[in-house]
């Protein structure tokens, strides 16, 4: 990861914080710049103790991406993946109106989705179910 990456992992991490948004699972691709991202975002959290590496989550589709978040177990889950797939499923999850944030289509490197699952059961988690809490970027920070 570059300076800039971390730079920009870190203040993703600062704004999670700032905003009570502590997740209490990390599903993760197993890629090394996933490894550095969450280190650098995790700086400013409290400790998460059940943070998965998968290798299946490299390169994964937004269908795998969500077939691996139905398997959570979290309240708060934090999915830290690759593009195209986060953005895809960043987009297909929420049920109302996207953003009115220029990069919400695009998703650059760094952005951030908090959305808000009305379930019991991530299981339950289907696109177009969740409700739009906020989105950022790096560069907004």
């Amino acid at each position: 990861m570059n300076e800039r990456g971390q730079e920009a992992a870190t203040k993703v991490g600062g704004w999670l914080a700032e905003k009570g948004y502590q997740p209490d699972q990390v599903l993760s691709s197993s890629a090394t710049r996933c490894h550095e991202t969450w280190d650098r975002i995790s700086q400013n959290l409290e400790p998460v103790n059940a943070v998965q590496f998968e290798d299946y989550l490299y390169l994964a589709t937004a269908a795998e991406m969500l077939s691996v978040l139905q398997t959570a177990s979290g309240d708060v889950v934090l999915l830290l993946g690759h593009m195209p797939g986060l953005g895809d499923l960043a987009r297909e999850l929420r049920r109302d109106p996207p953003p009115m944030h220029a990069s919400f289509q695009k998703y650059p490197t760094g952005a951030t989705t908090v959305l808000d699952f009305r379930i019991d059961d991530w299981a339950d988690a289907l696109p177009g179910i969740a409700r739009f809490e906020d989105y950022i970027t790096p560069r907004d920070l």
